[in-house]
């Protein structure tokens, strides 16, 4: 599965604030991003977010469309109160308040991907390794 990741400037001394709007985070109500036709272009698998000093990282597995996967990000409630409530810790501001906003932001802060390793998932595997 892809992975990206994007970058936030944090404010530095603000690691425990920035830490707590993190920690409210309300999900997306399903993981299915659909396209702009309407069906499924792409699926969040995975989030998680790091921070120190005054770099935060949130990176994200996903499989699919990645653009498909950003516009759905947008116009989540969940994303969008993130984003509010990181704005006093920002170094600088992201342009986030609109679904081409965001895109752009996001594109601007992503990390270049150098390398991606991934084992092969099977949701059987665990309980054929239990049941050995």
């Amino acid at each position: 599965m892809p992975y990206t990741a994007i970058t936030y400037d944090i404010k530095s001394g603000y690691e425990d604030e920035v830490a707590e709007v993190f920690g409210d985070f309300r999900r997306p109500a399903g993981n299915v991003v659909p396209g702009d036709d309407g069906a499924q272009a792409g699926r969040i698998l995975a989030t998680a977010v790091f921070i120190r000093d005054s770099t935060l990282v949130r990176f994200i597995e996903y499989e699919g469309d990645l653009d498909a996967v950003i516009r759905f990000m947008a116009v989540q409630p969940g994303v969008a109160e993130v984003e509010r409530k990181l704005a006093p810790y920002l170094n600088r501001p992201r342009d986030t308040g609109t679904v081409e906003g965001f895109l752009r932001t996001f594109n601007a802060s992503r990390l270049r991907c150098v390398t991606q390793f991934a084992v092969p998932r099977h949701p059987d595997a665990s309980a054929s390794a239990a049941d050995q």
